[in-house]
């Protein structure tokens, strides 16, 4: 995913930068950047922080940043900020979201005369630089953002910083959010709504899809309207969202409670107890908890100081390991035990498989799941949700292509809606395979429409493609 923060202010706003992009580090683990105009061009820092937290990474850079507008990102992928010198003068640009068309853009642009892009270091073009290539092919970078925008096939949310102040813009669909928050001499806008308390600053304006405004310290210039239509979504409030966030007015932590009592109103079974998987799930179970009257209880815990999320590394046995070593059981509170645990989500479902072996290993009498979201069939094409390589690193896909009886990956879109529908034969046959591999004693997911319910938008404002496949 990844996550993007900016400020203007009337007094120097390094720390509120500092500390406002770092609010941001759930979002992504690979890169980290900030970028400070000073009056005569950009003070820039990218580092590093697959391995150590953003704020060690830039503390030292501090005394070396002075001015009064920046911005700063969380990235899952590539470098930025990058700071580009073009027709526009000198900007800064940072950006979250995916870019599926990205070859034909660039083969465009070379056709129009671009000279080149810079490879980063996989052999790939950063799409940041693809962004800016697109906004320089326009007479102003408020009409270049919206050629951008209208070009990009996926979703882009994106900060632009020049000497007059900030241009931000949600993503064409408003798949990723964009608030703008207030205090007195300064503004600032965020990804994250749990980013602004603690800085001071208040809730002013939330971007609408496609909208596009000018944040300068003396405040906010409309430069675009927002679109009508809108798919938000729906995994920040299931998983990515940070607890104390708020997206469209609907709180991350809130919709989680919901979420669980959705799951707990289907069980009518003997519990000993309930827990959730950590961190994302914990709210979940405690929804789950409080609707069903089990206790919620934590028989292991995450072991938070040295082990980062587990989805991130590459290879799967580094992920299976780094999942595996950072829960620690307490075996007392296992040991004859029925326990009920929820998840986000199952995506591959070596984790939750290898939770559950980790439970029984320690003599839980049952072990059962319940996902807060439904099966995942179709690798989102709209967000860095996680790196699967293939459709089929999802478990909901290779269990579907076993019942087939097929070797061809590609599975029938009529054949996905029967397995997305929990009224079918074909899904019931899929959760039994699900259950089986990993030996776990019942799987029910969350429904679809409980799942909206929980956030309390409509639902054609929710983006569930991965879902049903619908756009």
């Amino acid at each position: 995913m990844g996550g993007l923060f900016g400020v203007v202010s009337k007094d120097d706003c390094v720390m509120d930068l500092y500390f406002g992009t770092d609010y941001h580090s759930h979002l992504g683990t690979s890169r980290g950047g900030m970028a400070v105009w000073t009056g005569n061009g950009f003070s820039r820092f990218i580092h590093n922080i697959e391995n150590v937290q953003f704020r060690a990474k830039f503390e030292g850079d501090l005394t070396e940043m002075s001015g009064n507008m920046g911005i700063g990102c969380i990235s899952d992928t590539e470098a930025q900020p990058l700071t580009i010198c073009s027709h526009h003068g000198h900007y800064a640009v940072t950006t979250v979201g995916r870019i599926n068309n990205i070859n034909s853009l660039v083969k465009k642009a070379f056709a129009n005369n671009y000279i080149h892009f810079l490879e980063m270091s996989r052999g790939e073009i950063n799409p940041t630089e693809m962004v800016a290539a697109l906004i320089d092919q326009e007479d102003t970078i408020g009409e270049g953002i919206l050629r951008a925008q209208q070009e990009i096939d996926g979703s882009c949310t994106m900060l632009v910083l020049n000497h007059q102040g900030i241009y931000a813009s949600r993503d064409r669909f408003g798949r990723t959010p964009l608030v703008v928050g207030e205090r007195e001499g300064s503004y600032c806008v965020s990804f994250e709504t749990s980013a602004l308390p603690n800085l001071g600053y208040r809730l002013e304006y939330e971007l609408g899809p496609g909208e596009v405004v000018l944040l300068t310290p003396d405040g906010i210039e409309k430069i675009s309207p927002a679109r009508e239509k809108m798919k938000i979504c729906a995994f920040l409030w299931v998983y990515y969202g940070y607890p104390t966030s708020s997206y469209e007015g609907k709180n991350v932590e809130l919709m989680r409670y919901r979420s669980g009592a959705a799951l707990a109103q289907y069980d009518k079974m003997e519990l000993d107890m309930v827990a959730g998987i950590p961190d994302s799930g914990v709210a979940h179970a405690i929804g789950y908890s409080n609707k069903s009257g089990v206790p919620y209880v934590r028989p292991f815990v995450k072991y938070t100081p040295t082990w980062s999320r587990s989805f991130m590394p590459q290879e799967q046995t580094v992920r299976s390991l780094v999942a595996r070593m950072k829960l620690i059981p307490i075996p007392e509170l296992v040991k004859d035990k029925r326990i009920l645990f929820c998840d986000d989500s199952i995506v591959r479902g070596t984790q939750l498989r290898e939770a559950a072996e980790l439970l029984y290993s320690f003599d839980a009498r049952e072990v059962h799941i319940r996902p807060a979201c439904p099966p995942l069939l179709y690798a989102c094409k709209y967000l860095n949700f996680s790196r699967s390589r293939s459709e089929m690193d999802l478990i909901t896909r290779r269990v579907i292509m076993k019942l087939e009886g097929s070797k061809d990956e590609n599975v029938d879109e009529g054949v996905l809606d029967e397995y997305s529908n929990p009224e079918t034969e074909k899904y019931g046959c899929m959760l039994k395979c699900i259950k089986e591999e990993m030996k776990v004693s019942s799987l029910k997911y969350q429904k679809l429409k409980d799942m909206i319910d929980a956030i309390g938008l409509e639902a054609d404002n929710v983006c569930t493609y991965c879902w049903n496949g619908k756009e």
